[in-house]
């Protein structure tokens, strides 16, 4: 088992634009170098996990946090889950509209929670409980989803077919795994989910095994994407149970969007990394904003092949 640390970040799986290439690439370096503070001082792959993601919730180029897709009523609807490899323990929270870093209140629930999951309004008055502010939902909000809403809605309204789950339309799910140098491993994953989506629905991402796993065991996973086929396959814990039974995180990750594209047709990407240092990246979109930090130095892309 290793006790090298390694840290990797992703910021969603699409067709980035050409002109947001260099705002995917710095956000997730920011959170890259975040996250690695807290390692290369001893810390742990949750602490780690918590602050590059609370980076990226922060960075309105990402569908995370502030700056996210507005669901169809024109508001920010939030879902998130953070894993303890070493425990197994997690904590996800979905639908929240009031909290500006889900990913805190994921921790809050991890640590202070005999639940797994809260929703809606119970999540944010646990939040309240646990120290955490409510802000307005119109904080969240950024003139540039407005006005993707506006389009999408009028394309819409024309009969007009707006592809919001096509690769080409952002999917800028955010996500990070750890390993600490304890050995243990750790992974979140935090969005607001898809353009115009209906009010109440929840994605993959804050899905225990869907879009977010970590087993010291096995691997830890964060996924990016088209939600709803990767919640019928439970593609993190895939992943997770391939790396437990034997597989390479690199052929894994591969193996885990192969599969994906085959059975249902869906597309994204995901981050994987076991308890040995080895990791993964994949995807079978055009681009996926991408950070790794080892002991060795870093790399930062948007395409992994």
């Amino acid at each position: 088992m290793s006790n090298t640390p390694v840290l990797v970040v992703h910021g969603g799986a699409w067709a980035i634009p050409d002109d947001m290439i260099d705002a995917h690439r710095n956000g997730v370096r920011n959170a890259m170098a975040a996250g690695w503070r807290v390692l290369e001082k001893g810390g742990s792959a949750l602490d780690a996990i918590e602050q590059a993601v609370v980076v990226l919730e922060d960075d309105d180029t990402f569908d995370a946090g502030r700056g996210s897709f507005l669901n169809r009523d024109g508001r920010v609807e939030l879902d998130a889950l953070m894993m303890d490899g070493r425990t197994l323990r997690a904590g996800g929270v979905g639908c929240v509209e009031h909290i500006r870093n889900p990913v805190h209140l994921c921790r809050k629930i991890l640590d202070e929670s005999p639940h797994v999951y809260l929703v809606a309004r119970g999540a944010e008055q646990f939040a309240q409980l646990h120290g955490l502010e409510l802000v307005p939902n119109e904080e969240l909000v950024v003139a540039r989803e407005v006005e993707h809403l506006k389009i999408c809605q009028e394309k819409e309204a024309a009969g007009e077919t707006h592809e919001v789950f096509a690769p080409t339309v952002s999917h800028d799910t955010v996500g990070a795994v750890a390993l600490d140098s304890h050995g243990n491993v750790a992974a979140a994953t935090s969005t607001g989910g898809t353009l115009n989506k209906t009010p109440g629905r929840v994605g993959d991402s804050s899905l225990i095994g869907c879009g977010c796993y970590a087993d010291n065991q096995g691997a830890a996973c964060s996924t990016t994407g088209w939600g709803e086929p990767m919640m019928k396959l439970v593609l993190a814990k895939w992943a997770n149970d391939r790396v437990m039974n034997g597989g390479e995180p690199w052929q894994v990750a591969h193996d885990a969007i192969e599969y994906l594209h085959r059975r249902l047709t869906g597309h994204g990407g995901l981050i994987l990394l076991d308890t040995r240092g080895r990791y993964g990246i994949a995807h079978n979109t055009p681009r996926m904003a991408w950070a790794i930090r080892t002991a060795d130095g870093e790399q930062v892309g948007i395409e992994r092949k």
